[in-house]
């Protein structure tokens, strides 16, 4: 190991994701009950629990602009289970046309293209962008 890496190593003890959203009140529902999240309410805002460890602390903006990229990933087993389990919670799938055409249920299928994971996006009540990869 460098000097450099130990240096690094020390200094960092841990790290964590952050992303606005308008609502506190509606994330917490929608993290925790509408996609199943370990979700917990802090003075600040909310932890939310990442599935396998660690977490992404959301915090409100009353003036939220959502970004214009994916802000939070989700892994899966099976995409079209979890999309029509999705779907049976109230959550709709974004369409998208090339380069990243999505299919009839929102499912980017660049798996089987070798373009990429099988992927399927969709929105927080914030318009966050938010997705599922397949592994």
């Amino acid at each position: 190991m460098t000097q450099a890496a130990t240096q690094k190593d020390a200094l960092f003890t841990s790290g964590f994701s952050t992303f606005a959203v308008k609502d506190i009140g509606a994330a917490m529902r929608f993290y925790g009950e509408t996609l199943g999240l370990d979700v917990s309410e802090t003075n600040e805002g909310m932890n939310l629990g990442i599935p396998g460890g660690g977490h992404v602390f959301v915090y409100p903006k009353g003036d939220h602009e959502p970004a214009v990229f994916t802000v939070f990933n989700l892994k899966v087993n099976d995409i079209d289970q979890a999309v029509d389990e999705l779907n049976s919670r109230g959550i709709t799938f974004l369409q998208y046309g090339e380069p990243i055409k999505t299919d009839e249920e929102g499912i980017f299928r660049g798996g089987g293209q070798g373009n990429g994971p099988n992927i399927a996006w969709f929105n927080d009540p914030s318009m966050n962008i938010l997705s599922i990869i397949e592994e």
